[in-house]
């Protein structure tokens, strides 16, 4: 019976590992469909600032870290303000992107 239950441990471990968010992964993602507008570091584009006439905050600002993970994937599969919804980024990108943009707090 000690042998099933710490198999079954060991299982629900190794799934957890396997279903985790990848920040390496995330930045590629973010690379391709983010980086035009947020830029490289995430602190925005100014150029694309200027032509929205917005203010982008950067997304590793406390402000912005202090959102749940579930609000940041809905600003980037729903949009907010101006920015558009990013359909190109869907199931488990989601969760890399995310996780790349936790490694940005300040």
């Amino acid at each position: 019976m000690k042998r099933m239950i710490t198999l079954l441990i060991a299982i629900v471990a190794a799934a957890a590992v396997c279903l985790a968010a990848d920040a390496k992964a995330g930045q590629a993602v973010f690379a391709k469909s983010c980086q035009p507008c947020h830029g490289a570091d995430g602190s925005g584009n100014p150029n694309i600032a200027k032509m929205m006439n917005v203010t982008m905050r950067p997304l590793g600002s406390a402000d912005v870290q202090a959102q749940s993970d579930d609000d940041i994937t809905k600003i980037i599969t729903t949009g907010k303000g101006k920015m558009r919804p990013v359909t190109s980024v869907t199931g488990k990108s989601l969760d890399d992107v995310v996780a790349y943009l936790r490694t940005l707090k300040k």
